[in-house]
């Protein structure tokens, strides 16, 4: 399935999930699916982006890694679907977006947790998404200064 419908499905997903536990499990199934489309532009994305496209899979595994793993079944796993990309562009738009809400959700469980460890670990994790959402818009501001160096290229 390609990144883009991949990350409708999980903002969906995320804005259907009411219990803490299902907001926690949407939080990391958006990081994981971050990691796998950091490591696919990493690999096979425009050469401007794999510097932040690694960074992004680093930080996306750092937010999983603060998440109490979810004990779901692989076909239920996001990430393992991604089979294509896409227009990186847009799936870069759409992913920045769902890690904004990703942040929003856990802020919401943070602000409701009934213990400590609960609280932090919900801190940890918005910094992830929130860093890992600027790597996001880190590329997108590279892709966009390479489509306006390449009319000024062709001109010159």
């Amino acid at each position: 399935m390609d990144a883009v419908r991949l990350i409708v499905a999980s903002r969906r997903a995320l804005a259907g999930s009411g219990e803490q536990r299902d907001v926690m499990t949407e939080a990391w199934q958006a990081q994981a699916l971050a990691q796998a489309i950091g490591s696919r532009l990493a690999v096979s994305g425009p050469p401007e982006l794999r510097g932040e496209a690694l960074g992004l899979t680093e930080l996306s595994g750092r937010g999983c890694g603060v998440l109490d793993t979810p004990q779901l079944p692989v076909e239920a796993l996001r990430a393992a679907q991604l089979t294509e990309l896409g227009d990186a562009r847009q799936a870069l738009l759409c992913l920045g977006g769902l890690l904004g809400e990703v942040g929003i959700a856990l802020v919401g469980i943070a602000c409701a947790a009934a213990d400590e460890a609960m609280y932090w670990q919900c801190m940890e994790a918005i910094d992830a998404a929130d860093e890992s959402r600027d790597r996001v818009l880190e590329m997108l501001r590279r892709l966009a200064a390479r489509d306006q160096a390449l009319p000024e290229r062709e001109a010159g």
